[in-house]
């Protein structure tokens, strides 16, 4: 925490100079960068997670309310899941210097995708199951922002538990069910920076973004400690008038300073797991085991940030790759069909039109526990997407991603690469 409010002190120091009279290399920014445009959004959202169930949530947000940049947002869930997510963010403490995000969300329960082992050499159906009840995460997050949202220091907290419930295979059946698991604690610090040397903070055309980020994962439990530092830089070259080629580099990786439990029996009794029993198949056991042996491998190495899922190699499912060091590259053609201001009122959605934009890109990276091997195995996507840009800062992102697994639809908000 001390770090954080050192970085802060320095960013209120550097406020008070301009930038640079010889900048003339950085491009102008094409519009405000405070928006205060009202829009909203209210639809449903159907859901599907293996091995629990389906049903329908519904998404909202209001974005710039009363003629403000803060933005509020929720989701709600009915059907095999119930729960919730709300959230307020560019709330703004110090207007255009200082700003606030808030969240929260809390699930009955949830799914995550558990592959045999970690790293780029498990098949598409390696997996089962793991199934989480009462998962709670809440947390926030203080932006300092300066120079025209050209230069930003940042610190968040966040916490979160859960508690484990069921192995399942990839049809649903339970395989081995925890048995008084211990709920599972944790948080976690971010602090970070970016440099935005570009026309536009949320819909970049031209120049340069450069994020470095730190996730300080304090041991939980029998759990590591250790932290995950991250780069992420993107380059926007311009192709006509509204048009960009945008190029992006990831780099991730975990730094251990203690490790955690690698006894299998401890780690056992902890989740209340016991893959030994005797009406479990072999086939089941070593299910269980592979559970056990990810475990381990995550308290020996720590776990950096993972690809897969909405952000990055969009044609595999959330977390498909995991490790201690990740790399990724990716490339997208951004083709603005129009440069609009137009406001639109269709009952659920409410907001101003600036383009509709077709997306072609292509992906690749790798992730490995042992640094030497990120690479050796790379795996990539190629997709096509349908993008709406709003004036008050949102971007609808329709994308249609495949590889070597199969074809991934997604819908989500905001571009890639930024999650």
């Amino acid at each position: 925490m001390r770090t954080v409010i050192r970085s802060f002190i320095l960013a209120l120091i550097l406020s008070s100079f301009p930038l640079p009279a010889d900048a003339s290399w950085v491009p102008d920014r094409r519009k405000s960068q405070f928006e205060t445009t009202f829009g909203y959004a209210l639809f449903p959202y159907p859901y599907s997670l293996p091995g629990i169930g389906s049903g329908l949530g519904l998404v909202g947000g209001a974005m710039n309310i009363k003629e403000t940049t803060t933005d509020v947002y929720g989701m709600y869930f009915g059907g095999d899941v119930t729960g919730l997510a709300a959230g307020v963010a560019d709330f703004h403490l110090i207007p255009r210097n200082l700003i606030l995000d808030l969240g929260y969300s809390g699930l009955t329960n949830a799914t995550i995708q558990s592959y045999s082992e970690r790293g780029m050499n498990t098949n598409k159906n390696d997996y089962t199951n793991v199934e989480l009840g009462d998962m709670t995460y809440y947390g926030s997050r203080l932006t300092a922002t300066f120079f025209d949202r050209r230069f930003e220091i940042y610190g968040a907290y966040y916490q979160g538990s859960s508690q484990l419930r069921n192995i399942r295979d990839r049809d649903g059946g339970i395989i081995v069910s925890a048995e008084n698991a211990e709920v599972q604690r944790g948080h976690v610090t971010i602090m970070g920076t970016r440099l935005d040397l570009t026309d536009d903070y949320a819909d970049p055309r031209r120049g340069l973004r450069i994020d470095l980020s730190r996730f300080l994962t304090p041991p939980r439990d029998s759990g590591p400690d250790f932290y995950v530092q991250d780069y992420n830089v993107t380059g926007y070259v311009p192709l006509g008038r509204r048009s960009t080629w945008a190029f992006n580099y990831f780099r991730s990786d975990a730094h251990v300073d203690r490790q955690g439990e690698t006894d299998p029996a401890k780690i056992a009794e902890e989740q209340g797991l016991n893959c030994s029993d005797p009406a479990l198949t072999a086939e089941e056991q070593q299910f269980c085991n592979d559970f056990i042996s990810n475990t381990i491998a995550n308290n020996t190495h720590g776990t950096s940030s993972s690809l897969g899922g909405f952000s990055r190699l969009r044609s595999y499912p959330n977390m498909r790759y995991k490790g201690a060091h990740t790399i990724f590259y990716g490339t997208e053609i951004r083709w603005n069909l129009t440069d609009e201001s137009t406001p639109y009122d269709i009952f659920i959605m409410r907001d101003v039109r600036t383009s509709w934009q077709i997306a072609l890109y292509y992906e690749t990276g790798s992730t490995a526990d042992n640094r030497n091997e990120v690479g050796d195995v790379m795996r990539s996507s190629t997709g096509i997407g349908l993008r709406m840009v709003t004036a008050s800062g949102v971007v609808f992102r329709a994308d249609v991603a495949t590889g070597k697994e199969g074809v991934s639809p997604s819908i989500f908000i905001g571009y890639p690469w930024e999650l």
